[in-house]
């Protein structure tokens, strides 16, 4: 993948395979869906995430799903939060209990944000926490109320 992406702009979800990408690139362009492969033809970047491109939706996977399988990365955390996203993005609800908080979320900061890279900016810190339970707190439970005694 080269220094410069471009994707679409003003996304209603917030795709983890665009924020993982924010961090191994130097340039995101967000352009509307129509003109993704003409810009990046233009900048010599990578088309991401519309139809037809190399990294996109293939069959019922996500993006998320074929970064994981072309860069052949297979940890579990990994694995789980990509269900997750894959469930969020391809509206199948059905994939995970949890898909509605990525979409709760993603529709939320479109909502903050006019700006598209702050609203990338915004949603790494979340997605980031979205992996660490898929990593360390998924056999965790809140709380409250306590149990009363006797």
């Amino acid at each position: 993948m080269g220094d410069a992406v471009t994707a679409k702009d003003r996304p209603h979800r917030l795709p983890l395979a665009d924020q993982t990408l924010h961090r191994s690139v130097r340039d995101f362009l967000f352009v509307p869906a129509s003109e993704v492969e003409l810009v990046a033809d233009r900048f010599n970047a990578t088309a991401f995430d519309v139809e037809g491109v190399f990294w996109s939706h293939r069959g019922e996977l996500c993006t998320l799903d074929v970064m994981i399988d072309e860069f052949g990365l297979s940890s579990e955390a990994l694995l789980r939060l990509a269900t997750i996203v894959r469930g969020a993005d391809t509206a199948r609800p059905d994939l995970a209990p949890e898909v509605a908080g990525p979409v709760a979320v993603s529709l939320g900061l479109s909502r903050m944000f006019n700006d598209d890279l702050e609203q990338l900016e915004a949603g790494l810190t979340i997605y980031d926490a979205f992996y660490r339970w898929c990593r360390d707190a998924t056999d965790e439970t809140h709380n409250w109320p306590k149990p009363r005694k006797g």
